[in-house]
């Protein structure tokens, strides 16, 4: 019972020194999924995974957030409604509970506000909200669903965005091998890595990368020391702010997964880590790296890549005779 004892007390010592070594970074690691409506997840699962809540019955939100490819779609500016290109390069869903805001811009306060928004987007899934309730509506096994899930005989957009921003919440990378290695697994990260952490540190980068998700928790202008040069016409955060103070101003991206998400930055002209931290050094920092040091960084920035999100897909309900249908080529 003694040895028993004094074991789990250098265990709790242990878990304590570990957490207070990567409590004093400026990267923190990421916890597992906390509190969430299993309900709501389930039946928001389904909506994800859904493309009639498109126009044309083919775009779904894993459209342009693609679970299989780091929660989002690897090209430059998404896809939408008629082959339409979209304006800006669709952020990751994965970790997206933890930025302050929404979209580039911040234009949406939390991922419920954001799901409505693609749906009626004329350029993405090109559709209306009163639509997609008629369609939600008249297939009667998710009628019964939001009836058990929300207590509702008539579904709203409200419950349907609640429901999908539900299912995002548990869409977390925890157990990264940087992630261990601040945790105290000295292992889980080599020596270059590590090195590259330090330089990522030394460099400034951690001043708005920082936090459990690398990122997202702040608004930033893109070309502090040099402008950035782009073909791109968004403004970023001006279009909701109105200030001009903000023009070019977008929010930090998260660096979780970051080697799963390419192409990077708003506009998706950074095709490769190297070139993004080259760009970023130049512009935002004054720095020009070695290849060695932009080895080294993205060598670090590789270990960020957390457990990505596993689950059965969603066996969707069928339309059904007065379900709208599709208008693909409308």
């Amino acid at each position: 019972m003694k040895l028993s004892s004094k074991l789990t007390s250098m265990v709790a010592l242990g878990t304590m020194v570990a957490t207070a070594a990567a409590a004093s970074e400026p990267i923190q690691p990421i916890r597992p999924v906390q509190s969430v409506n299993l309900a709501q997840v389930e039946l928001g699962k389904k909506l994800y995974f859904d493309p009639r809540l498109s126009r044309s019955g083919f775009i779904s939100c894993n459209s342009c957030h693609n679970l299989s490819m780091g929660g989002t779609d690897n090209l430059k500016t998404s896809i939408g409604h008629n082959w339409q290109e979209g304006p800006i390069n669709a952020p990751t869903v994965l970790n997206s509970s933890l930025n302050v805001a929404q979209f580039w811009d911040g234009r949406a306060r939390d991922l419920k506000e954001q799901a409505g928004g693609p749906i009626e987007n004329p350029k993405e899934m090109a559709f209306s909200h009163t639509l997609t309730i008629h369609v939600l509506q008249s297939i009667p096994e998710y009628a019964i669903e939001f009836k058990q899930v929300f207590g509702v005989d008539e579904i709203t957009i409200d419950e349907v965005t609640e429901a999908i921003a539900e299912f995002e919440k548990t869409l977390v990378t925890p157990n990264s091998r940087f992630d261990r290695w601040l945790l105290g697994e000295q292992e889980a990260i080599t020596a270059q890595e590590l090195a590259g952490y330090e330089l990522f540190k030394t460099s400034g980068c951690a001043a708005c990368h920082n936090g459990e998700a690398v990122g997202g928790t702040s608004f930033q202008k893109m070309g502090i020391v040099e402008p950035y040069q782009t073909s791109n016409p968004v403004e970023g955060r001006i279009a909701v702010t109105g200030k001009d103070a903000d023009r070019f101003t977008f929010k930090v991206p998260t660096l979780r997964n970051v080697e799963l998400t390419y192409p990077y930055f708003h506009d998706g002209e950074a095709e490769t880590l190297t070139e993004a931290v080259d760009i970023m050094g130049r512009l935002q920092l004054g720095r020009k790296y070695t290849p060695d040091e932009n080895h080294q960084i993205v060598a670090f920035l590789k270990t960020l890549t957390g457990e990505q999100p596993t689950f059965q897909l969603p066996i969707l309900p069928p339309s059904r005779q007065d379900t709208p249908r599709p208008r693909p080529f409308d």
